[in-house]
C-alpha cells in the first residue's frame, strides 16, 4: 500500500507560521482528494482541510483564515500554510487520502508552546 510522508514540523511559539509538506510517489496522488489530519494527545485524530484534484479546499471552522492547504501536482505534493498559530493547534499532523488509498505514515509533530 502506498504511503505519504509528512516533514516540516517544529516548535513554535504563539503566532508564528509553519509550513507542512507531505509528500508520495505514484500518479494516484493527482486523482484523488488529499487531507490534512491531526491529533493531539488523548484526542481522536481530527480532519483539518481538505483539497480536492481540481483544488476545491474546505477547512474545520478552528482553522479557517489561518491554514491554508495547497498541491503540487508536478511534484506530487501536498503543503498545509498555518499562520497566526495557537496553542490549541499543538498536534501530530498527517496526510492522507479520506478515500483511504494511503497507509498512515508517521506524521509530523506541530507543537506550539510560549
Amino acid at each position: 500500500q502506498a504511503q505519504l510522508v509528512e516533514s516540516g514540523g517544529g516548535l513554535m511559539q504563539p503566532g508564528e507560521s509553519l509550513r507542512l509538506s507531505c509528500g508520495t510517489s505514484g500518479d494516484a496522488f493527482n486523482i484523488l482528494t488529499i487531507a490534512w489530519y491531526r491529533q493531539a494527545p488523548g484526542n481522536q485524530r481530527q480532519l483539518v482541510a481538505t483539497i480536492t484534484p481540481g483544488g476545491e479546499t474546505k477547512y474545520v471552522d478552528s482553522v479557517k483564515g489561518r491554514f491554508t492547504i495547497s498541491r503540487d501536482t508536478s511534484k506530487n505534493t501536498l503543503y498545509l500554510q498555518m499562520n497566526s498559530l495557537k496553542p490549541e493547534d499543538t498536534a501530530l499532523y498527517y496526510c492522507n487520502s479520506p478515500s483511504g488509498y494511503y497507509r498512515w505514515g508517521q506524521g509530523t509533530q506541530v507543537t506550539v508552546s510560549s
